[in-house]
């Protein structure tokens, strides 16, 4: 069975730049050494990896946890159950987080309004 690993690299790659992450992060995030998660983005160094390796990098990267081996191996990688619908969801909930911060910005401002008035009536004329 022939194993490609620049179809890992990519991937990869393509993931990590999608979720604007840097090197470090992925590995810290994935318990993966610096090193590895660089050999397998790089695709400098072509060798067996362990499965938890792969498993780990796929679920940090927000993948089923057979999402690499599929890739690694040429076959589809499976999705996760509801992803579009995920999808969906979250970007509702990020416009509901939107909403309610700019609700919390006008009243902030109001308030802030409202204390400059305080603080000039309190303080003696100078």
């Amino acid at each position: 069975m022939t194993e490609d690993w620049a179809a890992v690299a990519a991937a990869i790659n393509e993931r990590v730049n999608a979720l604007g992450w840097r090197q470090r992060e992925l590995a810290d995030r994935s318990r993966v050494s610096q090193a590895i998660v660089r050999e397998i983005q790089h695709h400098t160094v072509e060798r067996r990896r362990s499965s938890r390796t792969l498993e780990s990098l796929s679920t940090t990267l927000g993948w089923q946890p057979q999402h690499l081996d599929a890739v690694l191996h040429g076959y589809t990688p499976p999705e996760l159950p509801g992803e579009a619908e995920r999808g969906d969801a979250m970007w509702s909930r990020l416009e509901a987080v939107e909403q309610r911060l700019i609700e919390i910005t006008e009243r902030l401002d109001d308030l802030q309004s409202d204390l400059k008035t305080v603080v000039e009536h309190v303080r003696p004329n100078r």
